[in-house]
């Protein structure tokens, strides 16, 4: 491993902190506001949301510089470890014990997340695509993201709907962090050319309505309830368009691949399982 992923790695555990005491300050906050309440009016009189946002500002700082130093296919899944450390966290808050169970699939988790980056060992593509190279997988992107906020919308189960919402921020997020590079390599040449670039304003769109279908996930259900979802939502979007859009490949045969295949089914299926337990609780 070269000092410059070395870094970039500890850059994203720093950020996957950060994201969770955020993550865990403001859905505390969101369950406080009724259903019928106006959430952002709400959230915005909170002492305690503002302080998870100075949180999420920190970590997306961090996350910017693990982008600037790795590839996206690198740095998103290392944010999952986001679960880890909100959990206990969040249970010793809420005077809730963890159980074994739940402990077991976020370990699971964890360990997919660990073989997904050593397996795959993925390489740092081409932050500038040309708009043409976006168009399919932006639309395909788009379309499940409106899906999964449709249906979180109208589900009646408050776990369902944290998860559908979760996905959907998730997804968001993985598309901000996406364009996050090329967007903050344009400063150098001026303000004027990160105002003109359509990045920066898809870069401003996904993270605003994310934040915001984040905070809705959270007034639905119990942190474990969505936060599983938006963790791994997040790099499942940013590798799909690595993959497709920014020309970033995995360092591996072609039994690494089934490996690394394998972890994101582990991933999944871990993230949905969270999900359901929280459910029968």
């Amino acid at each position: 491993m070269s000092n410059h992923t070395a870094a970039a790695v500890l850059c994203a555990l720093l950020a996957a902190l950060l994201f969770a005491v955020a993550a865990v300050a403001q859905q505390r906050a969101a369950a406080a506001v009724p259903e019928e309440a106006a959430l952002i009016g709400s959230l915005v009189r909170n002492p305690r949301w503002w302080a998870g946002l100075i949180g999420d500002i920190g970590g997306y700082a961090l996350q910017v510089a693990a982008l600037a130093l790795g590839a996206v296919l690198l740095v998103q899944p290392i944010l999952v470890s986001a679960l880890v450390f909100a959990l206990p966290l969040s249970a010793r808050l809420n005077n809730r014990r963890v159980p074994p169970g739940t402990w077991a699939t976020a370990l699971a988790l964890a360990a997919a997340l660990a073989c997904f980056l050593i397996v795959g060992d993925p390489t740092k593509g081409n932050t500038d695509a040309p708009l043409r190279d976006w168009l399919v997988p932006l639309a395909v992107l788009l379309g499940l993201i409106a899906a999964a906020t449709a249906g979180g919308i109208v589900a009646a189960d408050p776990a369902r709907r944290a998860l559908l919402l979760g996905a959907a921020s998730g997804s968001l997020y993985g598309l901000a962090a996406a364009l996050t590079s090329y967007v903050t390599g344009l400063f150098e040449h001026g303000v004027g050319h990160v105002l003109g670039a359509w990045q920066t304003w898809a870069l401003v769109a996904s993270g605003v309505t994310g934040v915001y279908l984040q905070q809705r996930a959270y007034q639905a259900g119990p942190l474990p309830a969505s936060l599983p979802a938006v963790m791994i939502a997040e790099p499942l979007a940013a590798a799909f368009l690595g993959l497709t859009v920014l020309d970033e490949r995995f360092r591996t045969g072609t039994v690494g691949l089934v490996i690394t295949s394998l972890a994101v089914v582990v991933m999944c299926a871990t993230t949905i399982t969270l999900s359901r337990s929280q459910a029968a609780t």
